[in-house]
């Protein structure tokens, strides 16, 4: 990396910032949060005002039935009818905040209104000490909060859909339906499967947030250094003001694709590890079936 950059990528740290006011718990990231918390609210609660069979006029309504439908047909047929009904709110609410938090964060004046001492003409500022507003998937704590709310409710569904003797047969047990010999001598080998995935189980809530984090917080740098290289680069004044308006576009289009793509990641990765631990053994629901039948 050219030494140019470094002071540049050193003024957006890792962490979310706090303010000097207020809770000691509140950031400019979790700010953002409940800001997007609210207007989502405000947004359902408008949309779900007047409901009509057939709705008047094209508005609210349309656009969260589009929404809803379009999530529900995605995720039943990840994880099934018979958990749907289970998983659907909190699956559907993490696709929403995240991607409303993501393009939130591309609103004029996330991350450039804030803070600081060094001003300059104009209420300018050569540098923000706190941004007053940052993106909320930008704070490891809230992807980290979020992937660890989710395998707590992964871990009530599948003990409630398997129960405990269930979830070790399912996890350490013979797969395929073999049985005698065969099963006995492959049993070591799907003992030892059962072992690697316990591990990525562990291991799901850290993939689960640096992948979001990762993805917001490299936007950001792009973001602000392509806001900045006309100074990076030492042009002229009139010439990197220019540039700090123009270049950025593209990225702007750039970064609301990764925000919607990173909300269906988080959220179809979370309905995948449902199906991996909540699916019977075809044996298992043609016995329940013919079970039923009798």
């Amino acid at each position: 990396m050219p030494a140019a950059f470094a002071p540049l990528l050193a003024q957006i740290p890792l962490y979310a910032e706090r303010y000097n006011w207020g809770p000691k718990w509140l950031s400019n990231s979790i700010f953002v949060g409940i800001i997007v918390l609210i207007l989502i609210l405000v947004w359902t609660r408008r949309a779900t005002q007047n409901i009509a069979l057939v709705p008047a006029k094209p508005g609210g309504q349309n656009m969260a039935e589009g929404i809803i439908e379009m999530l529900y047909s995605t995720l039943v047929g990840i994880v099934g009818p018979h958990m749907i009904a289970r998983v659907f709110p909190l699956l559907a609410t993490f696709f929403l905040f995240i991607l409303a938090s993501n393009w939130f964060s591309l609103l004029p004046g996330v991350g450039t209104i804030g803070f600081t001492e060094h001003r300059g003409a104009f209420l300018s500022a050569h540098h923000l000490d706190v941004p007053l507003l940052r993106a909320g998937n930008a704070d490891l704590n809230m992807t980290l909060g979020m992937a660890l709310l989710f395998m707590i409710f992964w871990l009530y569904w599948t003990m409630t859909e398997l129960g405990p003797i269930g979830f070790i047969k399912h996890t350490f047990g013979v797969k395929g339906g073999l049985k005698g010999m065969a099963a006995l001598l492959l049993a070591p080998l799907f003992i030892f499967v059962g072992v690697i995935e316990i591990i990525s189980i562990a291991f799901r809530p850290v993939s689960l947030s640096l992948r979001l984090f990762g993805n917001v917080y490299a936007g950001e740098n792009l973001l602000h250094t392509m806001s900045d290289l006309g100074n990076i680069l030492n042009f002229p004044k009139w010439l990197a003001y220019m540039m700090s308006a123009l270049i950025p576009i593209p990225f702007y289009f750039l970064e609301l694709l990764v925000g919607i793509l990173q909300a269906l990641v988080f959220t179809l990765l979370c309905a995948v590890y449902i199906q991996l631990s909540t699916t019977h053994e075809e044996g298992h629901i043609e016995g329940e079936g013919q079970k039923h039948a009798h």
